[in-house]
């Protein structure tokens, strides 16, 4: 926590504040809520340790009642906060994730990736794949160190990636990590949700050139959260810069990206659905524009008519796969 008595160095608005002496005082994602039954969507959840070597945890969520031996879509989901806030406790997040569950009918693993600066990135990333790897695994035969709630209640050939903001970037890389990788042998990825996602880079594009107070303003997140030599233009962050890999090669069927009309991120999110239809790339893309809202409305704001529109349609968008709808 910041004292009074501390000056502050860095004001990272909305989210944290460095003070001069050194301490980190976060503002926003700090609140936590148990896992457990939710009265409200009937879905139930709880706390795992998915990587024991680096303590990562997730919390994962299924309906209370499933049909005997139904097997149901798997989301793995990972949270937004700009790689420094929120976790997968946090209530917003918690209620976002049992929404989504009871709404696609579905099992969804929220990852607990640590968080910059006491863990700099690329932290996140190898997080976010050791719990993937951690998921692939259940589809072998061994099963010592296998989740009950996945083995029962999963249907392994229907994962899907969802993220918003800076866990759609997650997403994103992931995809790319699996195509290299020998993972993508026995485990595909079905589709990815990408949800008001966090690209940038150095040079603006779109609305980003008319307001100038937000593109400062998220400059200044990116270049706290990932000090490089390449700054905005960080691969991590900019998926269009030389040395990026090809968006044809994305290791999905389907994609949807969601994006919010008043949302600064806005245009970076059409960015990568346009060059991703034209790359070559041979899944199904989708894009769906949030009008009048901002940056991730729905975490926030999930009973108005808009949040419940796009929990509909990415509801939809993780079920069509149950009639093979988004295979080739």
């Amino acid at each position: 926590m910041g004292s009074d008595t501390s000056e502050v160095a860095l004001d990272l608005f909305p989210y944290l504040k460095v003070y001069k002496d050194g301490t980190l005082e976060r503002i926003a994602g700090v609140e936590v809520v148990p896992p457990g039954l939710d009265p409200q969507t009937n879905v139930l959840s709880k706390d795992i340790l998915v990587v024991p070597q680096t303590g990562v945890s997730a919390r994962i969520y299924r309906p209370n009642f499933v049909i005997k031996d139904q097997k149901l879509p798997f989301v793995v989901y990972f949270h937004g906060g700009a790689f420094c806030v929120a976790s997968p406790a946090f209530p917003n997040y918690h209620n976002s994730l049992n929404k989504l569950v009871a709404e696609a009918n579905i099992v969804a693993l929220s990852v607990d990736y640590r968080l910059v600066p006491e863990h700099p990135l690329p932290t996140a990333y190898q997080d976010s794949w050791a719990a993937l790897q951690w998921v692939a695994s259940h589809k072998e035969e061994d099963g010592h160190h296998h989740e009950g709630w996945i083995k029962d209640y999963v249907d392994l050939d229907q994962v899907f990636l969802v993220g918003d903001s800076a866990g759609a970037n997650i997403a994103h890389h992931l995809a790319f990590r699996i195509k290299e990788s020998d993972l993508g042998q026995s485990f595909k990825i079905l589709g990815i949700g990408m949800i008001h996602p966090y690209f940038w880079g150095t040079n603006p594009i779109g609305s980003e050139t008319a307001d100038g107070l937000r593109k400062e303003l998220v400059d200044k997140w990116w270049l706290y959260v990932c000090p490089s030599d390449k700054g905005c233009d960080d691969p991590f962050i900019n998926p269009f810069v030389d040395g990026s890999p090809d968006l044809a090669g994305l290791a999905c069927h389907g994609i949807l990206v969601i994006v919010a009309e008043k949302d600064i991120l806005r245009d970076r999110g059409r960015f990568y659905y346009d060059k991703l239809v034209k790359s070559g790339w041979r899944g199904k893309a989708e894009i769906m524009e949030n009008e009048g809202e901002d940056h991730v409305f729905h975490i926030f704001n999930p009973d108005c008519d808009k949040a419940k529109s796009l929990m509909k349609r990415l509801a939809a968008f993780l079920n069509q796969g149950s009639g093979k709808g988004i295979v080739e």
